[in-house]
């Protein structure tokens, strides 16, 4: 139900019809038909009462969020998508995100927020100034690092902190979104074990952290000190999970089909977080499923050739060379590893991937790069 005009919920109300406008004229929303049309279908099966009101975006971008907002905008970011094991762990993020929607936390945070603290002018002249994004809820995988604005900068922690203390949810609101998410997708007839193993993920990746402040942040609450902790959350969710009989759906295999058409490109964003031990865990789990085997293996010999500490050269070739016998391979892998070859002076097998690669792309924009290499190298053989 749309608030009264001159009630504080209509301001609110006006901000996320902002963001929304925002969402539909930016470059990093994805119109992928195939891929909306699966995630709504997903998102109708957990909220069948609600599946006219909503309108979702794909956003392209590398972090684990998504938000729904009290006029039923809300978004998907591929960095969630990345991560996400399943159609039933999907189901069980979306089932979360529906219910703070439902439960109307988001509208309920934000007047808690205003009674607490008279920032919201503040707000809304920083989301104006900077064009940014602003999320009604942090969601399920909100992350305090970095988050793109609608050109693709990174918008200021400072900037963050205070919108992310505007929005922040309640502990009760989290665990009662975990709860009734949970109840969602398990009567959707999802396997209901996802739902723990989604924070699970969440936990391992963050252990797997480059930088230390990263691994360190489920130990505190930090700027999402509403959020209750990530193993209490596993906890309650497994216990939930036990009261229930039956296996449920996992649609593994329909999830990875309707992703794999952006999987590469991705990756290819993960990488701009400069997280290497992240991406390198997230690859590990993308793998065990034996599929997307040359597109994995190539974006963990990019992460070693850009993360370049002790041996990652080396790593770096040999993930390269996996990817490089798999149909699904990028062409660039052969490129990259002439690069590698001839940087050890492996002058044979850098001739035989740059010829490679020159015969699979012969009108590529670096292909004139390439011919001078091999020209080179030839000379050097004479």
């Amino acid at each position: 139900m749309i608030p009264p005009p001159e009630s504080v919920e209509a301001g609110y109300w006006d901000l996320m019809a902002k963001a929304e406008r925002q969402a539909q004229q930016s470059g990093e929303l994805n119109k992928d038909p195939a891929l909306n049309a699966y995630v709504r279908e997903v998102t109708c099966k957990v909220a069948v009462e609600y599946c006219d009101e909503l309108r979702l975006y794909i956003m392209d971008r590398p972090f684990m969020n998504a938000t729904m907002a009290p006029n039923g905008f809300g978004e998907v970011w591929s960095g969630l998508l990345l991560r996400v094991e399943d159609e039933a762990g999907l189901a069980f993020v979306l089932g979360h995100e529906v219910s703070h929607y439902a439960e109307s936390h988001s509208v309920e945070a934000a007047l808690a927020h205003k009674n607490r603290q008279n920032i919201a002018l503040a707000v809304s002249i920083g989301v104006a100034a900077v064009g940014v994004y602003a999320a009604a809820s942090v969601g399920p995988y909100g992350d305090p690092g970095p988050i793109l604005d609608a050109t693709g900068n990174l918008i200021d922690a400072v900037y963050l902190a205070s919108v992310t203390a505007f929005f922040r949810f309640s502990r009760e609101h989290e665990t009662e979104a975990d709860l009734l998410g949970f109840q969602r997708a398990a009567a959707a007839g999802y396997r209901p074990q996802a739902a723990a193993e989604s924070w699970r993920v969440v936990m391992a990746e963050t252990s797997a952290s480059d930088f230390e402040r990263v691994r360190k942040r489920d130990a505190r609450l930090g700027v999402f000190d509403s959020h209750p902790l990530h193993r209490d959350r596993v906890v309650a969710l497994e216990a939930e999970a036990a009261k229930l009989t039956g296996e449920g759906v996992r649609g593994r295999e329909r999830y990875r089909a309707a992703i794999r058409p952006h999987l590469a490109a991705w990756l290819k964003d993960d990488l701009r977080r400069r997280d290497f031990g992240q991406t390198l865990h997230l690859l590990g789990r993308l793998e065990t499923s034996g599929e997307d085997l040359g597109v994995i293996n190539f974006y963990r010999g990019e992460a070693y050739r850009l993360r370049r500490q002790l041996d990652d050269l080396e790593r770096a070739e040999a993930a390269y060379f996996t990817a490089s016998v798999h149909s699904d391979a990028p062409v660039a892998v052969w490129r990259e590893l002439g690069d590698l070859r001839r940087r050890r002076n492996a002058v044979t097998e850098a001739l035989t991937a740059y010829e490679t690669y020159l015969a699979q792309a012969p009108t590529a924009e670096d292909a004139w790069i390439v011919q001078d290499a091999v020209a080179s190298l030839k000379k050097g053989l004479s």
